[in-house]
């Protein structure tokens, strides 16, 4: 039966990306599926959660599939953002913000864009 795996990260640094999106997220690299061209993330549980694999192509300035990072509240998307962008992640000046957009676009160290959707204000509700 096909099954929906984990996403894979496109990177020009495979070190760096490990830095930044273990961090980030409080995942641990595994020895299992490592290479020096791959690198497999865990939760905390040992579950696979995301990979970052070496690519020569730059980052897609407006791709068509992304992570979004969820959180509760206001409060917390700001602190996040702050903390993800003290680790290495920038902001991005994005021109298609809906009026009161319930996310933050952000790219990471390798120019991979991402959100950071404040579920307290997304139009599901959470």
């Amino acid at each position: 039966m096909l099954r929906l795996g984990f996403p894979v990260i496109g990177v020009t640094d495979v070190e760096r990306a490990v830095r930044f999106w273990t961090e980030a997220l409080d995942l641990a690299a595994t020895p299992e599926w490592a290479t020096e061209t791959w690198r497999t993330l865990v939760s905390p549980g040992g579950e696979r959660a995301l990979a970052l694999m070496h690519s020569a192509s730059p980052a897609q300035p407006r791709p068509r599939l992304h992570l979004d990072l969820l959180v509760d509240s206001t409060a917390e998307q700001r602190a996040e953002v702050e903390r993800l962008v003290r680790l290495g992640a920038r902001e991005v000046d994005w021109d298609s913000y809906p009026p009161e957009p319930d996310f933050v676009v952000l790219a990471d160290p390798d120019g991979n864009l991402f959100c950071v959707v404040d579920l307290s204000r997304a139009p599901s509700g959470g």
